[in-house]
């Protein structure tokens, strides 16, 4: 996805019976995956007025929101076939391998529909974020 600020919005909703180094990771790595899988979303690099130099940052405000795991599966299935949007769902078994090698061996041999979510990645039209999201409380 070509992400545009002006036109699009992200939100990271996360289980909320997560406990909090959980709720962290889940969101920092669907962060990662964001980054890495939206073009443009990161900004390019600044610099100070006194030449130190600053990575780049999201462009667009992300929203950290807490929704219950059923209501996380029930998001994912609304979003899945919508091509306005990507969707990064994230899994508690993703959550409990130790390495990506063994992330992929037990994906490998895990249907879908099994797979428990603890957070969900959204981006898209502005309107559509904020029609799945706008009654989501911000995590806390």
């Amino acid at each position: 996805m070509q992400f545009d600020a002006e036109l699009h919005r992200c939100a990271l909703i996360i289980d909320r019976e997560l406990p909090a180094g959980l709720a962290m990771n889940a969101a920092s790595v669907t962060g990662v995956s964001f980054g890495r899988a939206l073009e443009n979303l990161v900004g390019s690099a600044l610099q100070s007025q006194d030449g130190v130099t600053f990575p780049g940052l999201i462009t667009a405000p992300l929203p950290v929101l807490m929704a219950a795991g059923d209501r996380l599966a029930e998001l994912h299935r609304r979003c899945a076939d919508d091509e306005s949007l990507f969707v990064l769902p994230f899994s508690a078994l993703a959550q409990s391998c130790r390495s990506y090698g063994e992330y992929e061996a037990r994906l490998r041999d895990t249907a879908s529909s099994t797979l428990a979510l603890v957070a969900l990645g959204l981006a898209g039209p502005k309107k559509t974020i904020s029609r799945l999201t706008g009654d989501l409380k911000l995590y806390s």
